[in-house]
């Protein structure tokens, strides 16, 4: 991607015209079936399907990225309105979806829209702006044919038109005519230096306002004229298929509407959410478990540990000879650790609504894959994918849960609405229950790490393995880039390890479990930053070494890593002494082309882990919004913070144990550290910042618990280790 400050250049735009991304940026109103709702004759003017201008001068954004909390909303706003010259109070943002050409996630290619892998930002920072460019040159030629002046005379400033005769006219006004104009072939971008929203740290969200009062409006507020709620009674055990189901007790739940099967279990139909709630707890199904996975986590871990002795990995990263390497080391250090299950546990459950009036199918949701779930939903249905409709709604969080190949949410709410004949709008709803128990957890995972150390401390071999299911393995996703045909989501933070060792292996044990998985914030480097800066930090304490100092003389090929090292080191009073009890612990890691690095001061006292502070130093490339770069961190550290604290989805004989918060605590307001956050300036594009918060929080933490009492975190979460002795 180019540099962020090589703006002041001419862009070729037109009508219609193929980038090599495979992009369609020219103006053109798009066939209204496979975008957002058709627009009211008073309602504005659609400008090539990136914005939209209102009568009431608002400027609406259509997003190719759902916002689930992350605030992409407003990122992508920003960027419209600086080229635009906006006011900030003009804008505003929806999701948008239907046609890949426009909303294509560039960032993956641009095959196909999605969101997902901190990558809004990246996909999104040169169309964006091209679109607000685009729209304000046409403003200016509409007011310049209008007044019959030189276009070049005509300027915007904070969403007004003027000239310098004293003639000026409103965005909305003009953007009927505009709309009508030959599009530009060339356009500008601003510099760097005349930006007003990109870049500022004091810019206020767009959701802020409806959130703060309560009057966002997500997929649980949708209400349909005759709409109907179903819950599901999904299978007791992954794996588990229906064989007969007995509805008589449930039907006679008042409310209850009707009992249908559908492909992922029972679907009970109500007027109401209780009255489906009930009337599935009269429900009787009848399971055929001889396919369902039975184990449970302490048998799991077993045969994971086996694997790891004696599986047969496929190799993920090699460079020169470990085993040589190994064996001319002086000393060796091993070390194994273990991760649990994770289940994703966002504020709002799973929810879709799906609505089929003649042959158009609309649908409302968190549609986080919408190319995905416009195909599945038709496929169900049985109707042409351009006959549906997606409503990509605000979620009340995802973290990866919304991103799923078989779209499960919504092929329950579209298969339930066929089963009951159409005859309603239907909105699916889970509960707690149904979320915890659902699958679809970040993986479980053992770790075996082998390192050889010289006379003088410096690490001269590694090998890494890892053992664990594969995410996108038997997805539409299998056969993605990755070294030897390995999973790249399961060695994430493993293969790009920045320390330099002159000899190094990763690999990789794939398990066969009927668990479902999926990616979970930060996907890879939840577990391998964990298991490789907890182990450097062993290294350096076998070395006798200070770990942030042992961490920087590895690094002189890492140029990145070790700014955010060495400014975290200074910002954070590294080395100071701290009170008894205490311990300072660092880590530093890069996912999705973010690094960061982070330092935990932890007090431990009476056994209870409680950490104080969190020093975060980001290099993300250019922040476009240095308010939400902030925010993602410190909402990072608390997501991260609560995994391995207390985070586990455990099974009994195959079933969830952890089916709501009183089993699967999050992380409570006390509990949330003190969080200074660092944004290194940077003239690079801009990266992802949702996610690269996580990875650098679980080893920070357990350096610093060891730091404080002297015992190594091998096993997550940490409520597992006894440190009242």
């Amino acid at each position: 991607m180019a540099d962020a400050t090589t703006m002041k250049r001419r862009v070729f735009i037109a009508g219609g015209a193929t980038l090599a991304a495979g992009l369609v940026i020219g103006f053109y109103v798009r066939d209204k079936r496979m975008g957002p709702a058709p627009l009211a004759k008073d309602e504005g003017t659609l400008f090539e399907g990136y914005l939209r201008i209102g009568a009431d001068d608002s400027v609406t954004v259509l997003s190719a990225h759902m916002d689930m909390g992350q605030g992409i909303y407003t990122g992508i706003a920003s960027l419209v309105a600086d080229e635009l010259d906006a006011d900030w109070a003009q804008m505003r943002a929806e999701g948008a979806a239907g046609n890949t050409e426009l909303y294509g996630n560039l960032a993956w290619g641009g095959a196909v829209q999605g969101t997902g892998g901190s990558t809004g930002m990246a996909s999104s920072f040169t169309r964006y702006r091209h679109a607000g460019a685009i729209a304000r040159h046409m403003l200016e030629q509409a007011a310049a044919a209008e007044w019959g002046v030189p276009a070049k005379e005509v300027e915007i400033e904070a969403g007004i038109v003027k000239h310098r005769s004293g003639k000026s006219a409103r965005f909305g006004e003009l953007a009927p005519r505009a709309a009508a104009m030959a599009v530009p072939t060339l356009v500008a971008f601003k510099e760097p230096h005349e930006w007003k929203f990109i870049g500022k740290e004091s810019l206020r969200r767009l959701d802020t306002a409806d959130k703060t009062a309560g009057k966002q409006e997500y997929t649980i507020d949708v209400r349909l004229p005759g709409m109907l709620t179903a819950v599901i009674a999904h299978p007791p055990l992954f794996g588990a298929t229906v064989i007969s189901f007995d509805a008589k007790a449930a039907k006679k739940i008042k409310g209850v509407v009707d009992v249908v099967r559908i492909p992922r279990g029972v679907a009970v139909v109500a007027e109401n959410t209780w009255a489906a709630i009930k009337g599935r707890e009269k429900l009787t199904v009848e399971w055929d478990d001889s396919a369902a996975e039975k184990r449970g986590s302490d048998a799991l871990f077993a045969e994971y540990r086996r694997l790891v002795r004696e599986g047969k990995g496929q190799i993920a990263r090699l460079n020169g000879d470990v085993a040589e390497g190994l064996a001319r080391a002086v000393k060796t250090v091993e070390a194994s650790y273990e991760f649990p299950y994770l289940a994703h546990a966002a504020l709002e459950p799973l929810d879709a609504v799906a609505w089929k009036r003649g042959n158009k199918l609309e649908i409302w949701g968190g549609h986080q894959l919408p190319d995905a779930y416009q195909s599945l939903a038709a496929s169900v249905a049985g109707i042409a994918r351009e006959d549906v409709i997606l409503h990509v709604m605000m979620t009340g969080g995802g973290f990866g849960r919304r991103a799923v190949a078989d779209g499960d949410i919504v092929v329950e709410a579209v298969a339930t609405a066929k089963a009951i004949g159409w005859k309603a709008p239907v909105k699916v709803m889970w509960t707690r229950e149904d979320d915890m128990a659902g699958g679809r957890y970040r993986p479980m995972y053992v770790h075996a790490l082998k390192a050889g150390l010289d006379r003088r401390g410096r690490l001269v071999a590694w090998r890494h393995r890892i053992v664990g299911q594969s995410i996108l393995r038997g997805t539409s996703f299998e056969g993605g880039s990755g070294t030897g045909g390995v999973d790249p989501t399961t060695v994430g933070g493993a293969v790009n390890l920045p320390y330099g060792v002159p000899d190094l292996s990763v690999d990789v044990v794939a398990t066969d479990v009927g668990v479902p998985v999926l990616w979970w914030r930060a996907v890879g480097g939840t577990h391998n930053a964990y298991a490789t800066e907890v182990f450097v930090d062993e290294l350096a304490h076998a070395a006798g070494k200070d770990p942030l100092f042992y961490r920087l003389d590895m690094l002189n090929e890492s140029p990145r890593h070790l700014a955010v090292l060495v400014q975290a080191r200074d910002v954070s009073g590294w080395g100071k002494k701290l009170p008894k009890g205490w311990g300072r612990g660092v880590a530093v890691a890069e996912s999705f082309g973010t690094v960061v690095a982070q330092i935990a001061e932890v007090r431990v006292l009476d056994g209870r882990i409680k950490v104080e502070r969190v020093v975060c130093v980001v290099d993300c490339g250019l922040a476009v919004n240095p308010d939400i770069v902030k925010a993602q961190m410190e909402g990072a550290i608390g997501f991260g913070l609560g995994a391995i604290l207390k985070g586990a989805i455990t099974l009994d004989e195959g079933r969830v144990v952890e089916r709501n918060f009183d089993r699967h605590p999050v992380l409570s307001i006390d509990e949330m550290p003190r969080v200074e956050v660092h944004i290194r300036p940077s003239k690079r594009a801009p990266r992802g910042v949702g996610e690269p918060g996580v990875p650098p929080i679980g080893p920070a933490v357990a350096n610093a618990v060891f730091a404080a009492t002297g015992k190594r975190v091998r096993v997550l979460p940490m409520s597992k280790t006894d440190f009242s002795s």
